[in-house]
């Protein structure tokens, strides 16, 4: 299931990084630290890993939302994990057995607990985007 969820979400993380490197390759700074004669290594470590290191962990951050439910999803369904291991969907997915009987309760604490869960993650994600990058403030 973690091997799933994983070749699924870092495409995306990957092509916001490859559009940074572009965009930062075609800056002036870089333009100009090439023609005073820098190496693509002095480059790189000096003036784009500094831009690059906060775009990635925070995209990390806020990809853990989606996996988690996409995960939820997934076992919801009845597929990944057995019935027996412990995880989100599947509680879910029992307590919707429950519903006709009046026991609404199984159901919602469980899926306000996902909400808030990936809720949680999303403030962790901008409040470090806003920490590691202060002129996004503005925006």
């Amino acid at each position: 299931m973690v091997i799933g969820v994983a070749l699924t979400h870092w495409p995306s993380l990957a092509r916001l990084i490859r559009a940074e490197v572009i965009q930062l390759r075609e800056s002036p700074y870089i333009q100009i630290s090439c023609k005073l004669g820098k190496s693509s290594w002095y480059i790189a470590r000096k003036h784009m890993l500094p831009h690059l290191v906060p775009q990635f962990i925070v995209g990390l951050v806020l990809m853990f939302p989606h996996a988690i439910l996409h995960e939820s999803s997934i076992t919801f369904l009845g597929f990944g994990l057995s019935t027996e291991q412990p995880a989100i969907g599947i509680v879910l997915s029992e307590a919707m057995q429950y519903l006709i009987t009046g026991k609404w309760w199984l159901a919602l604490f469980p899926g306000l607990l996902l909400v808030f869960t990936v809720v949680l993650f999303y403030i962790l994600g901008e409040s470090l985007r806003k920490m590691l990058d202060p002129g996004s403030i503005h925006q």
